[in-house]
């Protein structure tokens, strides 16, 4: 098979529309065209895990953090970013990074570290904002279920945890179509009234011309009269974070025990215990202290996160317990699920998980 197909299943898993705008997500480096020999599965494409992608004949590692992250100017080998780039293209060597798109995605890191704890009935922290729009047609009573199933069938009216939504409502149209115009109903040169269906369904940005393509291809209209709003409604089931709860709660100390098992952490920096139990849990993996007012407000007995800095800790209020286990620590089985979720889609082929500790924290 070809780069370019495992690609499409990647994208399957974390459609690149879910990342931020900040991140450089995707293909980095190589040629999609290129024939694969294995895909490596790593946390960070560093020069290292490149000369293991070598050794095992892989020429396609998948990242979960970007090796490029912001522009280069020169590329020398003068960093470990740029040892990195120069190994991979001299051995054909492509890099592939998922990061946020798998972030935001309901079942990638941060239900990842809620199931590692333990924890159930989780829900996503911060919605993603303005990524749902909303398509509006018209179409003669006829054609109503083949346009409306089409649109279904290219992913329109998904929302939550239902599919098929749509709403319709009736009205009457008028048009007069020109010496040019070819109607399907009606005669060219004369007005025509008739009884029409208005379809609404909402759907994600991303799939913006599929839908489109569905749209126009299955109405029976010469031109098609369709109108489309950014709606202001949060995506409840993409977003970064996750809120998630233990069936029983547990002592602070017992909690943060727990945690530094289940995530096999060194070490746990804490701001000051409550001396509230632990039940209700919000985790973050990777940088997440801009979430800590967004844990207090969902109610939160405690968040999980990294990469907090000491004034953030006074942050807590006494309202919290928040907790930094560690950047790689938070995010140490997102590798195993990236490398799982393609063995089941890609059969008798070499999908390896990486060897190599690429955590740069190390505990005394």
């Amino acid at each position: 098979m070809i780069i370019k197909e495992i690609i499409a299943v990647l994208e399957e898993m974390a459609p690149l529309a879910y990342a931020e705008d900040f991140d450089n997500v995707g293909l980095l480096v190589g040629d999609q065209n290129a024939v694969a020999t294995g895909v490596l599965v790593c946390h960070d494409a560093l020069e290292n895990v490149i000369d293991e992608a070598i050794a095992k004949q892989c020429n396609l590692v998948v990242c979960f953090h970007p090796i490029l992250f912001s522009g280069l100017k020169k590329i020398t080998g003068k960093n470990y970013v740029e040892r990195a780039i120069v190994k991979a293209i001299r051995n054909d060597i492509a890099i592939y990074a998922v990061h946020t798109a798998l972030d935001n995605h309901p079942e990638g890191v941060n239900k990842i570290f809620c199931d590692t704890l333990g924890l159930k009935n989780a829900t996503i922290l911060i919605p993603k904002q303005t990524f749902l729009r909303k398509l509006v047609t018209y179409t003669v009573p006829e054609n109503v279920d083949q346009v409306r199933n089409a649109l279904f069938a290219a992913g329109a009216g998904a929302i939550g945890n239902y599919e098929n939504c749509s709403f319709t409502s009736t009205g009457t149209f008028t048009f007069q179509g020109n010496e040019n115009s070819n109607p399907v109903i009606g005669e060219k040169g004369k007005l025509h009234t008739g009884t029409e269906i208005k379809i609404e369904v909402t759907f994600e940005k991303h799939l913006e011309s599929r839908i489109l393509k569905a749209l126009f291809t299955n109405h029976i209209y010469e031109e098609v009269a369709h109108e489309i709003y950014e709606l202001q409604n949060s995506h409840q089931n993409i977003g970064l974070g996750m809120i998630a709860e233990f069936e029983k709660p547990m002592e602070e100390i017992a909690f943060l025990q727990l945690v530094k098992e289940k995530m096999i952490s060194g070490g746990i920096r804490h701001s000051a215990f409550t001396g509230k139990p632990i039940k209700r849990v919000a985790v973050l993996g990777g940088s997440g202290s801009y979430a800590i007012k967004n844990a207090i407000l969902a109610g939160a007995d405690a968040f999980l996160t990294a990469d907090l800095k000491y004034h953030q800790f006074y942050e807590a209020e006494n309202e919290l317990l928040l907790a930094d286990i560690g950047h790689f620590e938070s995010e140490r089985y997102t590798k195993n699920y990236i490398v799982d979720f393609l063995r089941k889609k890609i059969l008798n082929f070499a999908i390896i998980l990486s060897e190599e500790n690429t955590n740069p924290v190390k505990y005394l």
